[in-house]
């Protein structure tokens, strides 16, 4: 897999900041002007979600349906039936987090064509806690037959995601995050449904690092540490968690001696065991997890819980020096 052009600024301190969830808005807004079939549908959080712009400019195909997470599901997906294609947005903890029955059996068991958006994901919710901190919202969309799940990494891919699964036929969760995220791609950044992209290589890598969305930046931070330290790795991102790019993951594990997977989400259902479960059937791999480690989050400022959940940079590094081992 070749290196895909990204922001060149991506290791300048100053590197420019946008909340992921911020392109989905520009997403959204961009796919209803080309399409009036979109529909966009929101549980009270409407500019927390970025869904404003939509409203504001197309009313008519905007629906505010209050803090009732499972009958926007329900709605959500009986429009589809009808040929709209919805986008219900609200915060991951509620949706799919409160709505998981509706969403099974009203989208993904009626394969309608209804796209739900989790907003304010992982511990960089901050300071509302962890009772807002969707932290197993990837595992919970996973799990469920039919369903896409994407996490872009920074507000560029979110706005490509968002346009990308108003193209797609079927159920597509995209998870966003709250709060202002290093850029890490750039314009020309190519993305496609389904694949990954390679954003680091060293010549020659002996460690691999599989990273989706906020941390993906933390990954590329790691990594430059780990080629000055003397050890090649190479990075992908992997924006499509579900379908996996299981030719991208085969191909570094074939290259490396060991892989880390980096995900603001419970190690358990995430990224980390989508890449072990396919890997351990065609390729045994040694793999550690930079994740959430069967706990809670809590309330804090989104960097100091980076660190203290060992989530950030200094922590892949220590994951990959171990993993090769």
């Amino acid at each position: 897999m070749q290196l895909v052009p990204i922001n060149p600024k991506i290791f300048d301190p100053k590197v420019e900041k946008f909340p992921i969830r911020k392109g989905y808005g520009e997403g959204l807004l961009a796919v209803g002007e080309l399409n009036h079939r979109i529909v966009a549908i929101a549980a009270d959080l409407v500019e927390s979600t970025y869904t404003h712009h939509f409203a504001k400019k197309f009313p008519e195909r905007f629906i505010q349906h209050g803090i009732a997470e499972q009958s926007m599901a329900a709605v959500a997906s009986g429009m589809a039936a009808m040929g709209k294609i919805p986008f219900m947005a609200s915060y991951a903890m509620f949706s799919p987090g409160r709505n998981w029955e509706q969403i099974r059996t009203s989208i993904c068991y009626n394969f309608t064509n209804v796209k739900i958006v989790g907003s304010h994901a992982g511990v960089t919710v901050g300071p509302d806690g962890g009772s807002h901190q969707a932290l197993e919202d990837i595992a919970l969309t996973r799990v469920l037959p039919r369903m896409m799940v994407l996490v872009p990494c920074d507000h560029i891919e979110a706005r490509k995601a968002t346009i990308a699964a108003a193209g797609y036929e079927g159920p597509v969760y995209i998870r966003l995050c709250r709060e202002n995220t290093a850029v890490v791609t750039a314009e020309e950044t190519p993305f496609e449904l389904g694949k990954a992209q390679c954003f680091f290589a060293s010549p020659n890598p002996v460690v691999g690092i599989i990273a989706i969305g906020a941390l993906v930046h933390e990954a590329m931070l790691a990594a430059k540490q780990l080629e000055e330290d003397g050890i090649p790795v190479k990075v992908l991102n992997m924006p499509t968690v579900k379908p996996l790019d299981e030719a991208a993951v085969l191909e570094l594990a074939k290259e490396v001696k060991g892989i880390v997977t980096v995900e603001e989400h419970q190690i358990k259902g995430g990224l980390g065991g989508a890449v072990a479960e396919y890997l351990s059937s065609v390729h045994p791999t040694k793999i550690a997890y930079v994740g959430m480690k069967d706990e809670f989050g809590q309330s804090g400022e989104p960097m100091e819980l980076i660190k203290f959940f060992h989530l950030d940079a200094p922590a892949i590094v220590l994951a990959a020096k171990q993993v090769i081992l």
